[in-house]
Order: structure tokens, then sequence, then C-alpha cells
């Protein structure tokens, strides 16, 4: 019988992302560690070994520390896959790129959507540099998002809790919430 190709094999030559690798089953990381040291593999329902040569990248969001004591990521695995190890902080410890990368996602959108960007208030600007965004930047992706279709309008700003709060007025958001909480985006993604 005729198979295909596995995400392995379509990757020759070229790169592979594997994002969070801690979520992959450990029976799962003993067999990418084979292939990785051996450079080939069976290809399952054939006994035909299949050479591989391709470049490996890995992601997480948790601590690889933290996965690696819990078991939850063989050390030997992370140590064949780390020949090079960035770092990237998450977006609480870089509050200073926030309006930035507020303006950015401001004009990618509008540009997707066909709609025109709009400007952030001072208040919001500051409100988001506030917040902790633990959703990271597709967080502050649908925050700018939802702040497109609705505007300064139907947000309000409490500097006593240094959150921004979404006011319910608009049929598509109907309970108040803050950014703590997660948030149905008004455009599917």
């Amino acid at each position: 019988p005729r198979t295909k190709s596995g995400k392995l094999e379509l990757s020759e030559k070229g790169t592979i992302l594997l994002n969070e690798i801690t979520e992959m089953p450990m029976g799962l990381q003993a067999k990418l560690l084979q292939v990785l040291q051996n450079k080939r593999f069976v290809r399952p329902g054939t006994s035909s070994s299949v050479e591989v040569d391709v470049r490996v990248l890995a992601a997480s969001t948790t601590s690889i520390e933290h996965a690696i004591s819990e078991n939850r990521l063989r050390e030997d695995l992370y140590y064949r896959l780390s020949a090079y190890t960035i770092h990237v902080p998450s977006l609480r410890e870089r509050r200073e790129e926030v309006p930035l990368l507020m303006r950015h996602f401001m004009h990618q959108l509008a540009k997707h959507y066909g709609l025109s960007p709009r400007t952030f208030s001072p208040a919001t600007v500051e409100a988001c540099q506030a917040y902790s965004w633990p959703g990271n930047l597709r967080e502050l992706e649908n925050f700018v998002k939802r702040y497109l279709m609705v505007g300064d309008k139907e947000l309000a700003f409490d500097k006593s809790r240094s959150e921004l709060e979404e006011v319910p007025q608009n049929a598509a958001l109907t309970t108040p919430r803050s950014l703590n909480q997660p948030a149905p985006s008004p455009i599917p993604s």
C-alpha cells in the first residue's frame, strides 16, 4: 500500500518547527531523539528506512528547566535540540515595546480588514504598558483587533486598577470584562 510522506520527509533539506515541544508525549520525544541521532526512521506501516536531513527548531512558552524537572521534556532531547538557544522575553518583561507593537498590529489589521487605522489615546497606551499581558503578543493583537472595531468610545480606563475594561455598549461584547479575562474577538481569526 502507498503511504504519504510525513512532516519530516516533507521538510527534507529544510526546516521544521516543533511548537510547544514540552507538550509532546514522552514516547514521541524518544522517537524524535532517535531520528535526530540516526538521521533516519522507519515509516509506519512499512519496513523501509527513510533518511532525513532536516533542521529542527523547537519552541516552548513554558520554562524548559521546569519541563525537564517535571519529566515533560526529555533532557537528552533538549541537549540534542539546544545547539543554539534564543530566549525571547515575555511582553511584560519588555513593556517599552508595547506602544510600537500596538501601532504595528493596528496598521497590519486595518490593512487586512480594509479599515482605517485608529489612533490610541495616551491613557489607553499607558494602561496597555502597565498591563502584564499573560497571553503575550496574541493577547495584545486581539486587544488591538477589538480596539480597531470599537475604538476608544467603547473602552474605559480605570486608573485605580491600571486595566482597560470594555463597556457593555457593543452587542458583540455583552458583559464588562477586564483584560485579565479572555475575551472573544469580534472578528474571526
